[in-house]
């Protein structure tokens, strides 16, 4: 009896993995919405080209809801309104580390012209050079005239 040996199995039982992959696509699929977080702002439409910004850089984007408060998309708490001087203090921590980091603002279409520009001045206030305007497209496009 000392010659006869037990022969390996070649054979992986997967059933485990299939349990722990389940596992996994549930918690993606429940996670998954809550993740698409933002503050609920309906914006203009426009028929504008999209910005290049060069590099997959984030962007930094000061939000303005309907009622004129500011959120801004870094810190610890991105859905907690800000007050100008924490906008300022913030956006100035991002500029002055990354100083070629887009800004957006992303505003209310009932926000008044006056709130949009007070926000853009913080903005410059914390040192962007530039600011661009994040908008919808229109659901018709905008006939172009002719050049002749």
């Amino acid at each position: 009896m000392k010659g006869r040996r037990r022969r390996l199995m070649g054979e992986i039982n997967v059933v485990p993995y299939i349990d722990v992959m389940l596992v996994l696509l549930i918690i993606f699929m429940v996670t998954a919405p809550l993740l698409t977080q933002g503050i609920e702002v309906e914006l203009p439409k426009a028929a504008a080209d999209p910005i290049d910004t060069g590099k997959n850089d984030e962007p930094l984007v000061l939000s303005v809801d309907a009622t004129g408060r500011l959120y801004l998309s870094v810190g610890d708490d991105e859905d907690a309104p800000l007050d100008a001087d924490r906008v300022v203090s913030l956006a100035g921590a991002v500029l002055r580390r990354k100083p070629d980091t887009p800004v957006l603002v992303k505003a209310d279409r009932q926000v008044p012209y006056g709130r949009v520009v007070e926000a853009m001045v913080l903005l410059q206030e914390a040192g962007a050079q530039k600011v661009g305007f994040l908008t919808d497209p229109p659901e018709r496009p905008r006939r172009r005239p002719a050049s002749g």
